[in-house]
């Protein structure tokens, strides 16, 4: 019985000492618990690093950011191409290598005469300011009427037609100066004033030919027969 004690107590004391040399070894065994807890944070680091991948994620939408600035530049190209499209087209003048055009008097208004001009070409043409008339020989050019200036330069497209009035004579015999022409030439006129817009028409006349004075005058360009008539 007492060497089973002593035995008993020899184990007892083994079993202490074991446990106190690991506590020894292990510093502290509760700080280890601690220190897998300090190293949560460390990890967050590593997780910040995790969400610094993330950010480079982000520095992936930053990718796609540059993406769409480069969308935004091909955008502006565009933007300036739809511009370039949206602005006004090529000038290109009617005259009479790209239209069709008669002079013939009217009865009313008397002494008058219509122009009529078609465009017989393939795309549009503009028709700006006013016809510059010449009666055969004649030295001095027709004033336009100022009061039918319209709002905008007139454009004909394929098949269509525009019209000026012309004032042939005063219709109170007030005119001086008095002739009878027999061939007309009708000039055109480009971007600006009295400049040269291209080939000139000669229209065919009345075999009696058209009495003309001092009066001559011609309206501007219109899209209206009844506007150009109308002065």
């Amino acid at each position: 019985m007492r060497t089973s004690r002593l035995q008993l107590l020899a184990a007892a004391g083994v079993a202490v000492a074991s446990l106190a040399l690991t506590a020894c070894q292990d510093g502290t065994g509760t700080r280890d618990e601690g220190a897998s807890a300090s190293q949560a944070p460390e990890e967050s680091p590593s997780g910040s690093g995790g969400n610094g991948s993330t950010a480079n994620g982000s520095g992936g939408s930053g990718g796609d950011a540059s993406g769409s600035g480069d969308s935004g530049s091909k955008g502006s190209s565009a933007g300036t191409s739809d511009g370039s499209e949206d602005a006004p087209a090529t000038f290109n003048p009617c005259n009479g290598a790209n239209t069709g055009v008669t002079a013939a008097p009217v009865s009313r208004p008397v002494n008058h005469m219509l122009i009529t001009v078609k465009n017989t070409g393939a795309k549009n043409c503009d028709l700006t300011y006013y016809p510059v008339l010449r009666f055969d020989e004649m030295q001095w050019v027709p004033q336009p009427i100022e009061d039918s200036k319209p709002q905008a330069v007139v454009t004909l497209g394929p098949g269509e037609s525009a019209y000026a009035g012309v004032v042939l004579s005063a219709a109170d015999g007030s005119g001086s100066g008095g002739a009878t022409g027999k061939k007309l030439t009708v000039g055109f006129q480009a971007r600006t004033p009295n400049s040269d817009g291209g080939p000139a028409a000669i229209p065919s006349l009345p075999a009696k030919g058209v009495y003309y004075d001092s009066s001559l005058t011609v309206t501007y360009w219109q899209s209206s027969m009844d506007d150009a008539l109308a002065y």
